[in-house]
């Protein structure tokens, strides 16, 4: 795969993990329903053991998704095999190519392997809710994020269970968990063999096995098709100089990854149902945070592990007077007597850059003198920012690709000569409103619309909302 090589590269590639299979003998097994049998190494399976690891089968991956897509009930433990397995073989297929010429060893891979397995130990309950919509708002001005506790949650399981790694093993395995949040470091903080930090979380481009994984999965569970095939990158990958690169002939595989990924955020992650359920989900936690002292767990580790989905049982049966209002909302949800959706537009393509979030205070400052009054806590609002990974820009500019295994150039391929197939806009702005009582859906829908005309002179609104969703009572 070098650039000495003069052979086709089909001819090369061995049976799929294969090579990442070399002491099955060795290993335990368990058979994923994405990626077919899932070997364990006697390392990875220190830290499985471990009741910190474990707590991951009570993480949803998709958070309150299975609600709305009542397939979508697989964990983050499952997910996290699943990277493992991946980044452990990407890591040998980039060594049995080019392993002479990048010094990769046997070191390199478990490296890569471990931190696939623990790049998600610090995750938060349901999804993505926790650190970007529940914390913000009992933590207010906090950094907190997954990623920093899960490099805590790998320092406490090895210390509380004994485990032997090497230091300079487990120093690389943070750095790569952490490697999409420190892609930017400056050259001093350059690491050694830096593509390897491109494999489990890519800062650099958005491409790695977190998504492939993910992605996958996602789709088979909530029952959509996926045509994005990463195994055709992984097999045909090459490094050269310090970062993975892709043949030029493969890009339409690699947008079609953003492309599938935006496609999941739009219908799954933050349909408009799901979002309704998440927000109650997070007026709950919201209103039972001072009794359960939920937010004090992101400190110390040895009471994180303890925080999982299932917080959401403890509000439920909980006879507590204080978390009466909790009970109530989740009560709520499991009745389907959800906030109701008022309407949604999408920001116009020429007001992103000066966008600012629409509040409930904007809402209600729109409402129409009608002898109804609306509070602020009368409506949730839903700013939801969708892309391809690079904001505004299209992410394949930032990626490095080669021509063949004859060619020592890289180059990216510039926005004009990609397909004009491809959107011209690569990010979605969705502001969308609901009511949290459903007799006032009529009035907020109506001060909804008038600020959108307020805000850009038009209703941006596709549809208006439906008159039997006004008149329900």
């Amino acid at each position: 795969m070098g650039a000495c090589c003069n052979h086709d590269l089909s001819l090369m590639i061995p049976p799929r993990g294969l090579a990442s299979q070399q002491n099955v003998r060795l290993s335990k097994h368990v058979y994923d329903n994405v990626h077919g049998n899932i070997f364990l190494d006697p390392l990875s399976l220190k830290f499985i053991d471990t009741e910190q690891f474990q707590r991951l089968r009570d993480l949803k991956q998709l958070g309150l998704t299975n609600m709305v897509y009542p397939g979508a009930v697989h964990s983050r433990f499952e997910h996290s095999l699943g990277v493992y397995w991946l980044a452990g073989e990407a890591a040998q297929t980039l060594k049995n190519y080019q392993g002479l010429e990048l010094g990769i060893d046997q070191f390199d891979v478990q490296t890569v392997k471990i931190a696939g397995l623990l790049h998600d130990v610090g995750h938060g309950p349901f999804s993505h809710l926790f650190e970007r919509e529940f914390l913000p708002r009992v933590a207010g001005g906090s950094n907190w994020c997954h990623e920093e506790m899960s490099l805590k949650m790998v320092d406490h399981i090895v210390d509380e269970h004994h485990i032997e790694i090497d230091p300079g093993m487990l120093k690389r395995v943070k750095e790569m968990i952490v490697a999409s949040n420190t892609h930017n470091a400056s050259p001093k903080d350059r690491k050694e063999k830096p593509f390897l930090y491109d494999i489990v979380a890519n800062g650099r481009n958005g491409i790695d096995v977190d998504k492939f994984d993910y992605i996958e999965r996602d789709c088979r569970a909530c029952g959509l098709g996926c045509n994005f095939q990463f195994r055709r990158l992984m097999e045909t990958m090459r490094v050269m100089g310090d970062e993975i690169c892709y043949r030029s002939k493969d890009y339409l595989t690699i947008h079609k990854m953003f492309a599938t990924r935006a496609d999941l955020y739009r219908t799954v992650y933050t349909h408009s149902k799901v979002k309704a359920i998440e927000l109650m989900v997070v007026d709950a936690l919201v209103k039972a945070n001072d009794y359960l002292k939920i937010s004090s767990y992101i400190h110390d580790p040895r009471e994180y592990w303890k925080l999982d989905d299932t917080i959401i049982k403890t509000i439920e049966t909980s006879p507590d007077q204080a978390l009466k209002e909790s009970r109530d909302l989740i009560q709520r949800i499991r009745r389907r007597n959800l906030y109701q959706f008022c309407n949604e537009y999408a920001v116009p393509k020429d007001k992103l850059d000066h966008f600012k979030e629409v509040t409930a205070h904007d809402i209600v400052c729109s409402q129409k003198n009608t002898g109804v009054s609306v509070k602020e806590d009368d409506v949730a609002v839903s700013n939801v920012r969708i892309d391809l990974t690079k904001g505004k820009n299209n992410p394949l500019e930032s990626i490095n690709f080669f021509k063949d295994y004859e060619s020592n150039e890289k180059f990216t391929i510039p926005d004009e000569r990609i397909s004009h197939l491809l959107p011209s806009s690569y990010q979605d702005m969705i502001v969308r409103v609901y009511s949290k009582k459903p007799e006032l859906v009529t009035i907020i829908s109506e001060a909804f619309e008038n600020f959108q005309l307020k805000t850009y002179g038009i209703k941006a609104q596709v549809h208006p909302t439906p008159e039997k969703k006004k008149r329900r009572i």
